[in-house]
């Protein structure tokens, strides 16, 4: 039995890895690298079978955030050029939304940019909530409004909000050097009151901050702590404009080695795929659906996905099935789906005045 074979074992178990084994998994090398993967596959299947669930962000409210959070496109000063809105109004919310559901999402996240809400934000977020579960009662909503007061969470449970998101993002010892203007126990204390008052707690990290491997372990073990529902984990998107701007230090193999290790840590949770997939795991965002059991479909706050057709095929190819898609129709269950449009003629290259294709 391998080391990997024990860790795997531990996390259908669901003991808790001991920090040097999460740190060997960040640690280990590229012909190790599948090796990794089958393993964290192993729990990820225990825990989900081959159910891949869409989520779909709405951001309710854009940029002009008062936090100087590093990493973020919408902090204090950023000079990035994103889109800038106040709040959405209760129709464009629900149109948004209803159009990942469209696409097969099972969970909507409502997301504003800000330190934390008012209680008219609250009043606000609360009656445009109430309005799409009525239209939607099968959907999940998860909140992300940012830093909540006394109250707050129990109002938007009311509304009838399944979720509530804050990420802790990285470690305790390195929040200060990602932001200044709130502190890491703060985002604690959210989680604790978002899941007090009957809301499924949703908190994950953001990879590739100049963190170090100790960090990531440090933050998933925290995590851990908290029992979180869904674990989100996303990949910096070093926007010009920003603070980390220009830091690209992710390679698509440290990216599912950090997904593996979130996942042996945190065996049964909603493990998700988030911002910055398409841009570091690259061609091998299939191989990370071995891994996590949930993805965002289409775009995220401020940056561009991958067309949400295109994520359905490569869950689809990846041998992957959407969870809560009705039963494929019997003329596609048959075979390989034909692709005509996939078929092109060379007109280029060889025997032709064009450039080859090299």
């Amino acid at each position: 039995m391998t080391w990997l074979d024990s860790l795997a074992d531990k996390a259908v178990a669901r003991e808790l890895p001991t920090r040097d084994e999460a740190l060997a998994v960040l640690a280990s090398g590229d012909d190790e690298l599948m090796d990794v993967v089958a393993a964290a596959f192993r729990v990820r299947r225990r825990f989900f079978g081959r159910r891949v669930k869409l989520n779909y962000l709405v951001n309710i409210k854009s940029g002009l955030c008062p936090e100087d959070c590093f990493y973020c496109s919408q902090r204090a000063g950023s000079a990035a050029d994103v889109l800038k809105y106040t709040w959405l109004k209760t129709d464009e919310v629900i149109a948004s939304a209803e159009a990942g559901v469209a696409g097969g999402a099972r969970r909507v996240c409502l997301v504003s940019s800000g330190r934390g809400p008012t209680d008219k934000d609250i009043d606000r977020v609360a009656g445009t909530i109430a309005a799409f579960k009525e239209r939607n009662p099968d959907v999940e909503v998860c909140a992300c409004l940012g830093l909540l007061s006394g109250g707050q969470a129990e109002r938007l449970a009311a509304a009838g909000t399944t979720a509530y998101n804050h990420n802790l993002n990285t470690s305790g010892g390195h929040y200060a050097d990602i932001c200044t203007t709130h502190e890491y126990a703060d985002r604690v204390s959210t989680v604790e009151s978002a899941k007090s008052a009957g809301l499924s707690p949703c908190s994950g990290l953001i990879a590739g901050m100049g963190e170090t491997d100790g960090d990531l372990v440090d933050v998933a073990f925290a995590l851990r702590a908290m029992s979180p529902d869904s674990v989100p984990v996303n990949f910096l998107i070093p926007f010009d404009g920003t603070p980390l701007q220009g830091r690209w230090e992710l390679t698509p193999q440290r990216c599912l080695r950090i997904l593996a290790m979130v996942r042996f840590v945190n065996p049964d949770a909603e493990v998700r795929l988030a911002g910055g997939r398409e841009i570091h795991l690259r061609t091998l965002q299939p191989l990370a659906l071995h891994i996590v059991n949930s993805i965002f479909l289409g775009d995220y706050l401020t940056s561009e996905g991958q067309p949400g057709a295109a994520d359905l095929a490569m869950i689809a190819d990846a041998g992957f099935t959407v969870e809560g898609a009705e039963t494929m129709p019997a003329e596609a269950s048959q075979g390989t789906p034909a692709r005509p449009d996939l078929v092109h003629v060379r007109r280029r290259g060889a025997g032709t005045a064009l450039p080859a294709n090299s």
